[in-house]
């Protein structure tokens, strides 16, 4: 898994005033928590957020909060965006301890391409992310599967996936991708138009009778 290095500011006014502020000036209010020392609230710019906000990757956060002499490791565990403007507003971070298990959502990132899908099957990702416990040093970046020999009617479920020192805490049984026949929706398309085409000459025959009168 990546590391990330971070400085943030120890926030000391928690007025109204001075989180708009701090947004003004580019930087995200937000909380690091989950620490022996307790709840550290913090400000971090930005810019150096979004490495951890748009990303299909997990990252370790090497942080670094001025004035603090200790290091300490997180992740951002939770974001908020402006309902408008989709600018994060706030952020968690999660503290990290080397030897204790942390619960955490992992990306599924798909590698090639499905055998069935080239066979005229439709792909359906399900699961996009993936809730683990594990220690900091065993969290996947990313849960990255292999989906070349999936073929129609084939799936991949949580189950299936083997990560060393990875517990997974989904459905063992739910399914993560699958290829699926084309045949529901084109049966479905079909039904639609003939649905349509059968409407159509009872307003036809409706017409002429008018007509005749």
């Amino acid at each position: 898994m990546s590391e990330i290095n971070i400085t943030a500011v120890k926030r000391e006014d928690f007025k109204g005033s001075a989180t708009l502020n701090y947004r003004k000036n580019g930087m995200v209010p937000g909380i690091f928590y989950g620490h022996a020392s307790g709840n550290i609230p913090i400000a971090v710019n930005e810019l150096a957020l979004r490495p951890l906000i748009y990303t299909s990757e997990s990252h370790v956060v090497n942080l670094n909060i001025e004035g603090v002499n200790e290091k300490f490791n997180a992740i951002i565990k939770d974001v908020q965006f402006h309902p408008l403007s989709d600018r994060p507003i706030h952020f968690d971070f999660q503290a990290l301890s080397e030897d204790r298990e942390i619960h955490i959502e992992v990306p599924v990132h798909l590698v090639n391409n499905a055998i069935g899908v080239r066979n005229g099957g439709l792909l359906q990702h399900v699961f996009h992310k993936l809730e683990v416990v594990c220690l900091p040093k065993n969290i996947p970046a990313q849960i990255e599967i292999d989906i070349v020999n999936l073929d129609i009617h084939q799936s991949i479920k949580i189950g299936d996936l083997k990560y060393e020192g990875v517990k997974f805490v989904n459905d063992a049984n739910a399914t993560i991708v699958a290829v699926v026949p084309p045949t529901k929706a084109s049966d479905a398309a079909a039904g639609a138009e003939g649905a349509d085409a059968a409407k159509e000459p009872e307003v036809v025959a409706k017409g002429k009778k008018e007509e005749d009168k």
